[in-house]
């Protein structure tokens, strides 16, 4: 095997190996160093066995809802069958398959611990301890992801407390959780364990999905609590203590035993012992990229996905990952990158146009910017909300349909700025709305873009309707 490449990838995640595919694709030939499963924190860690954990008791929910399902639903969760499929998932955390692809895909790969060296150099310390140099013709892209942050309370970190690692790798359900947080993994983790027959309690500093619109918390609260989830908002934690009954979590409002405790407050980059002094730049820090995710002032490095602090969404760092393998291949060949009519050497979507979902009880689906972000950002702006129970297909989705569908229009050009849906199976509607966003697409065309009847995604005519009222 050879030491030089024309690029060299730090982490073979998701977005690693898309960086390192679009590359050879295009003709380069590519290494990925990687220190732990091939494959990533998404597909062991995260987005996959997540899902899995949730995907079980939203199919029996879902059944609950429906009239004649419902009376035919006579068992309960099966816990150890979700826990295998979820498993299953994982590959049991084998990685084979994986390196199979990058055989197949004609990806070498390297194991061990990749730091910079020096212009175009990363020195891999491998798991017999030695250590083996490795030479960029052209590029190294950094693809080392990101890490569970651990706030400094007092306590905390001696309570050995999980994180979303642990969280969606444990082989059995606690009696009762704690989750300090009220973001995104705090929700669905929240919700799964719930509905997996843990007693659960969400401790959040301010109000749940902080980062979407503020009704969108409001409807998880809400549906948390109906899964029988103590949701505590506006509370501080003050410190945590561990002994042999399990935990005990001091806060503001009281108390709170539990037999685990789960930290979801964030991400931190995975930087800190990648060698970037070498260049320059500070450890332990988003390494800032421009919109072709060159590193400015190295022209030789790239940082790509959560790393780089754009955007810490897997879907997002794959498609960052798109627009750096051919943007490497491209400068690589000497070809311009600057006028390709398709757009695909920039990641311009970070910046307003990103997608997010929430598997939550109920989903949230989200894509563009929030009300208030389009009012800071200088917008003149009209937000138009409709009910699911307005929407044929809603009801006959699920009895009782609730939830609820936004839209933020900019007024002086007539587009979406941004979207967000609440409600079962509202994931699978988003995809509309990052084309109407992301593509601009005016509200005068959107009145020809007829959904079928009867469906769910008929909301968007609703949506129309509603705001053709409010202009009248």
């Amino acid at each position: 095997m050879t030491d030089e490449y024309d690029l060299i990838v730090l982490g073979g995640g998701p977005v690693g190996e898309n960086v390192a595919d679009r590359a050879v694709q295009a003709g380069l030939s590519v290494v990925i160093v990687e220190s732990e499963l091939v494959g990533g924190e998404c597909s062991y860690w995260a987005c996959m066995p997540s899902k899995a954990l949730l995907r079980s008791p939203q199919a029996l929910r879902a059944a609950q809802h429906v009239g004649g399902a419902a009376e035919a639903i006579t068992g309960e969760l099966d816990v150890r069958a979700v826990l295998d499929r979820r498993d299953a998932f994982t590959s049991h955390w084998q990685d084979d398959g994986q390196v199979a692809w990058l055989d197949s895909a004609g990806i070498d790969l390297v194991r061990g611990h990749g730091r910079l060296s020096g212009e175009r150099k990363v020195a891999v310390t491998t798991p017999d301890g030695s250590v083996r140099t490795l030479t960029a013709r052209h590029a190294v892209a950094v693809s080392t992801g990101s890490d569970a942050a651990i706030p400094p309370i007092p306590g905390l970190h001696e309570a050995n407390p999980w994180t979303s690692r642990e969280a969606t790798s444990a082989e059995e359900i606690p009696a009762s959780l704690v989750v300090i947080g009220g973001g995104v993994v705090a929700v669905e983790m929240a919700s799964a364990y719930a509905s997996l027959g843990a007693e659960v309690t969400v401790l959040a500093r301010t109000g749940l999905l902080g980062s979407v619109e503020p009704f969108a918390g409001e409807f998880v609260a809400e549906g948390l609590r109906a899964l029988g989830v103590d949701v505590r908002l506006g509370v501080a934690t003050k410190s945590v203590s561990r002994d042999a009954d399990g935990v005990t979590v001091t806060t503001d409002g009281g108390d709170v035993h539990a037999a685990e405790i789960l930290v979801a407050t964030g991400r931190t980059p995975r930087s800190g012992d990648i060698g970037l002094e070498t260049v320059g730049l500070p450890a332990g820090r988003s390494i800032r990229t421009d919109d072709t995710l060159r590193v400015p002032g190295v022209d030789w490095l790239y940082a790509v996905g959560d790393v780089n602090g754009r955007v810490l969404l897997t879907h997002q760092g794959k498609y960052q990952a798109r627009a750096a393998g051919d943007v490497i291949a491209a400068r690589a060949k000497g070809e311009p990158v600057d006028d390709d009519r398709w757009g695909r050497h920039v990641a311009t979507a970070d910046h307003a146009a990103v997608p997010q979902v929430v598997f939550g009880e109920p989903e949230v689906a989200a894509v563009g910017v929030t009300a208030a972000a389009a009012r800071e950002a200088g917008h003149r702006i009209r937000e138009v909300e409709v009910e699911f129970s307005s929407v044929s297909g809603a009801s006959l989705h699920a009895d009782g349909y609730k939830g609820r569908a936004h839209m933020v229009v900019d007024e002086d050009r007539q587009v979406l700025l941004g979207v967000t849906m609440v409600g079962s199976d509202v994931a699978e509607l988003i995809h509309a709305a990052s084309i109407a966003v992301a593509g601009e697409v005016p509200l005068a065309r959107l009145w020809h873009a007829v959904p079928s009847y009867p469906t769910m995604s008929e909301v968007w005519l609703r949506l129309l309707e509603a705001y053709g009222r409010e202009s009248a």
